[in-house]
């Protein structure tokens, strides 16, 4: 049962970091890259860049809470509830695995 996720490309669970910029301030963003590759299949889905539909959701964010504690949890969540959501409409969402053996 485990395969499907322990054969994941080592690629995708790697880190890396993004800088962009939020109403002027340039900030970073550190999220592993399978979320970085869902951030942007939803902003090319909605006409965005990746770094548009962060600065948007942002904006949400802080008008909905007030205040924001920890923005790349809140961005892992949201690829989460996109892809739960794109499941729920009878897509299945697609995972990247390594065929064969990856040592």
């Amino acid at each position: 049962m485990c395969e499907i996720y322990v054969r994941a490309d080592p690629i995708l669970y790697e880190s890396r970091s993004r800088s962009l910029r939020i109403h002027g301030c340039v900030t970073k963003i550190r999220l592993e890259n399978l979320f970085w590759d869902i951030l942007a299949e939803i902003a090319a889905s909605d006409g965005y860049t990746t770094n548009a539909l962060i600065a948007k959701l942002y904006d949400e964010l802080l008008e909905y809470r007030g205040e924001i504690d920890n923005f790349a949890s809140f961005l892992r969540v949201s690829c989460l509830r996109y892809l739960s959501l794109r499941k729920g409409a009878g897509e299945r969402p697609a995972l990247a695995v390594v065929t064969g053996n990856a040592a």
